[in-house]
């Protein structure tokens, strides 16, 4: 697609915005239009019309809990977009316990989505992390260190008996799985297969 002068300027402003920290104007962290939309299932996904560009940055993750990782229901991509599935994990946890970032970051949305209080943090490695339901402790455009409280489990998460916290994370805005972030593997190489034919 060819990009004018304008389409330009416009990303040029949207990267001054993301390396500040402050809300741009009809963004998420500004509660525009256009912030979320829910399926029929409940699950919502953060509108993401240009990504935002990956800084080449190391971060370090650990569980957005301090009781540790209960996984309830794991990370189920859907087949197709609007397929069934899941994206992020469920942790196991009580009502009312802190919820902590899982790295440090700038807040990006801080509010509620379809009822249920979301908070949403991007990194400097370029992904965002996402956590709901919550009530919001912080707001966007803080920067938050890893294991900072960003707010209380408030609610219920659809499809989790009992207290359940609901951890996203996602890439250039694709989703995937957030317990990769607790377990860096470093760069990895496919070697060819030597063995027999599987």
């Amino acid at each position: 697609m060819h990009r004018s002068g304008a389409g330009t300027l416009a990303i040029s402003v949207l990267v001054a915005v993301l390396i500040s920290g402050a809300p741009a104007a009809g963004s998420a962290a500004a509660g525009g239009p256009g912030v979320a939309a829910s399926d029929a299932t409940g699950r919502f996904a953060f509108a993401d019309p240009s990504p935002a560009p990956v800084v080449a940055a190391a971060v370090s993750y650990s569980a957005p809990l301090a009781s540790g990782l209960q996984v309830v229901r794991g990370f189920d991509p859907p087949a197709t977009r609007y397929g069934p599935g899941h994206l992020g994990v469920d942790l196991r946890t009580t009502p009312g316990a802190p919820v902590l970032a899982a790295g440090a970051g700038v807040v990006s949305f801080a509010g509620s989505v379809a009822g249920r209080g979301v908070v949403v943090v991007g990194h400097a490695d370029g992904v965002s992390t996402e956590y709901e339901p919550v009530r919001p402790l912080v707001h966007a455009g803080a920067r938050v260190a890893r294991g900072q409280v960003l707010g209380a489990l408030d609610g219920a998460h659809r499809g989790c008996a009992g207290s359940c916290l609901h951890w996203g994370a996602r890439r250039a805005g694709a989703y995937f799985d957030p317990l990769t972030l607790l377990q860096r593997l470093g760069v990895v190489r496919l070697l060819p297969w030597h063995g027999p034919a599987p």
